[in-house]
């Protein structure tokens, strides 16, 4: 093989295709054609050619001129590439395609996705906290209580794996019901909690200083295993 040759055709370089475009083409409104020939008027950009005719296209596809001519139509028409006017060195102006409403258009749905793809975790994550409510209450919630749930969402900005926790406290301390729950929310939102780890840190604290404080048992008393912290006792 002619080492001259084999040099020219790797001078020619590569095209650089943007995995999140090859993912999501199909999602903003692509066929695998329009995307090939797009492909193609990036590799002329590349290579200095701004503006190729519809048959330069036609020599690198299984198009012809007049098939480029209509997906080029309509590839503008989609708001997916544009024809825009600029200078060149010479002080004349030309026309050019430009693949930048391609580019917005890409980003534009990865935000949505983003957007969307967030609003039904949270969605679930809020379907999930009033199932646990009412397993822990062994009933369906009222609505003054879904009211209440929706409020320390929706309102007071709490997390729901914060209310989830704000729950267990709850149960732990045997006192289940949603003024004590409102209360230990209440307590560390005041306190700067917003981690889970941050809420058990804090409720193990309070109960060892509760535990520290009580007077010593006498021998054969009943000894619970567990301190409880008394939330509502807090001022």
């Amino acid at each position: 093989m002619n080492k001259e040759k084999m040099a020219e055709w790797l001078a020619e370089g590569s095209i650089a295709i943007p995995r999140l475009l090859l993912n999501h083409y199909k999602k903003i409104g692509l066929t695998e054609i329009e995307f090939m020939l797009l492909l193609h008027i990036h590799s002329y950009i590349e290579n200095g050619i701004l503006f190729p005719t519809p048959a330069q296209i036609a020599e690198r596809m299984t198009l012809t001129p007049t098939e480029c001519m209509e997906v080029l139509r309509r590839l503008i028409q989609k708001g997916l590439l544009s024809i825009e006017e600029h200078m060149d060195e010479r002080s004349i102006r030309i026309e050019k395609y430009s693949l930048k409403p391609l580019w917005e258009k890409l980003v534009h749905h990865l935000l949505s996705e983003a957007f969307y793809g967030e609003q039904e975790r949270s969605e679930e994550e809020e379907k999930s906290l009033y199932t646990m409510f009412e397993q822990e209450f062994g009933r369906p919630l009222s609505p003054f209580e879904c009211e209440t749930l929706a409020m320390w969402v929706d309102q007071d900005g709490h997390d729901p794996a914060i209310i989830k926790a704000a729950l267990r406290e709850a149960v732990l301390s045997g006192k289940l019901n949603f003024r004590y729950i409102d209360r230990i929310l209440f307590e560390w939102k005041k306190n700067g909690i917003r981690t889970i780890e941050q809420a058990q840190s804090y409720g193990k604290k309070f109960r060892k200083h509760q535990q520290s404080a009580r007077p010593a048992q006498t021998q054969g008393e009943y000894k619970r295993t567990v301190p409880f912290y008394n939330w509502l006792e807090q001022s």
